[in-house]
């Protein structure tokens, strides 16, 4: 790294010069130095349905014209889609709620109201989408152009249109618009590369892959000059090509937040084919075997599913002194830690810098690449289920029932306060059609289990009425 003034690194001298408080700078600095982002934590709310409408026929010469209002139109649904031009997260960083339109009303003559568009967010391909809230993966988005429906809009109110019967031909009841789902998420973005390097800081893993592909990292004669993962396409010359990735350099202790910690670990997980470099020089004062060792332990700390994946050994830095005998004592340190009907990993000597051995390497990963299947990255446990039962069970009850401080009895529950905001309270007959509802539920006769008088308060919400026994 250069310095300025004083020994001062010249980047702080730049970022000095962007403003006069030492909070912007720092701000600015932080946002030049991360334009790379790969999980976001953001909120999406469905829109909801438009209520539905009471009205009556009232042409000349029509008697009796009955009831006239429509129904509501549908919410807009918040949809993620693939667009394979993007590469981070960074459309969220600034922008962290989501929220698709209302549905419109009902109107008269029986005309619905015009459903709201759906609202496309956008995401990088290799998105995971967790719920914030329980941690389950609710789906994987990986393929350019593929639409996962994360919010449903409600579904439009009905108008009193739908309520007539032959015993109340004129009914003055509406429902109002439903709600649309409203979650909290969090985004991870996991590059989608066949081949993931990985090893210590400054064992050459970056200078690999501006060889080998077109793709141009920050290479430095400093631990991690790589802070971000940088990925590039690999064609060997039979005519094999696959997507290679060169991760920020690990360490002992990375599994738990050491240096880069596990900031860029979650990348290796789409990867088939890991590529170990070691520097076999030892020009760090290390020994080869140990940083394999070691950093093996991290990949498995974090996520014991990585061993599975095939792994090549890289032996960089060949052209150096010593490498040669450094390379014959790793293989006998490595053959003596497995059994002899044990298959070894294989062992490529290469130096990136003078272009030796990278042609076998590459024939070697595209034919390991060939015949290794995609890995399944999370298991039932992981996934968020779709659970749909169709019976009915007599202990679980649709609301709950609880005190309080003023004495007041307060309702809740999922269906019935979604019946409640559902329910115009500002018709009569939708009111007593609500009483209705309730009593089928069972609330009345478990107020009365609980103990509640006539004229005790029962609450939903912001809403009071009295209980009548």
């Amino acid at each position: 790294m250069k310095k300025g003034k004083q020994g001062r690194p010249v980047f702080l001298e730049r970022c000095d010069s962007l403003s006069a408080g030492r909070v912007d700078r720092l701000r600015l600095c932080n946002e030049r130095m991360s334009m790379f982002l790969d999980t976001a934590k953001i909120s999406v709310k469905a829109g909801r349905g438009g209520d539905g409408m009471v009205a009556f026929r009232r042409e000349k010469y029509v008697p009796n014209g009955g009831p006239w209002g429509g129904d509501g139109g549908k919410g807009g649904s918040v949809i993620f889609k693939v667009d394979e031009g993007l590469r981070t997260l960074m459309d969220f960083r600034y922008n962290r709620r989501f929220k698709a339109k209302n549905g419109e009303k009902g109107m008269t003559k029986g005309m619905h109201g015009r459903g709201a568009e759906d609202l496309i967010v956008s995401i990088p391909p290799g998105t995971t989408v967790r719920d914030a809230d329980t941690g389950k993966v609710i789906t994987d988005l990986v393929e350019n152009g593929q639409e996962f429906v994360i919010a449903h809009g409600g579904r439009g109110g009905r108008g009193n249109i739908r309520f007539a019967t032959p015993r109340n031909p004129a009914p003055e009841i509406a429902e109002n618009g439903e709600p649309g789902e409203e979650r909290e998420l969090q985004l991870e973005l996991k590059i989608l590369a066949d081949v993931g390097l990985v090893g210590f800081p400054s064992v050459g893993k970056s200078t690999l892959l501006s060889v080998v592909t077109a793709a141009k990292p920050k290479i430095g004669a400093y631990h991690f000059t790589t802070i971000v993962p940088n990925l590039g396409m690999v064609r060997t010359k039979s005519g094999d090509s696959f997507a290679m990735a060169d991760l920020p350099g690990l360490i002992e202790g990375a599994s738990q937040g050491v240096g880069l910690g596990t900031q860029f670990l979650r990348h290796i997980e789409r990867t088939r084919v890991i590529l170990h470099v070691i520097d076999m020089s030892a020009s760090e004062g290390r020994d080869p075997y140990e940083d394999y060792v070691a950093i093996n332990n991290e990949l498995e700390t974090y996520n014991l599913r990585l061993m599975e994946r095939p792994q090549i050994i890289v032996a960089n830095k060949m052209d150096m002194p010593d490498a040669e005998e450094n390379l014959k004592m790793f293989k006998e340190k490595l053959a003596a830690e497995y059994d002899e009907f044990d298959e070894l990993p294989q062992i490529f000597p290469i130096s990136s810098l003078a272009h030796q051995g990278l042609e076998n390497l590459l024939e070697a990963t595209a034919e390991l690449l060939d015949k290794t299947d995609e890995f399944l990255l999370y298991s039932e446990d992981d996934m968020e289920q779709d659970e749909v039962y169709y019976g009915f069970n007599e202990d679980e009850r649709p609301f709950e029932i609880s005190r309080d401080d003023d004495a007041a009895w307060v309702l809740s529950g999922e269906k019935l306060e979604k019946l409640f905001i559902m329910t115009n309270m500002e018709r009569d007959e939708s009111v007593m059609k609500f009483a209705r509802q309730l009593r089928g539920m069972g609330v009345d006769e478990a107020l009365r289990e609980r103990g509640a008088k006539d004229g005790d308060i029962v609450r939903i919400g912001n809403f009071e009425f009295e209980f009548v026994d």
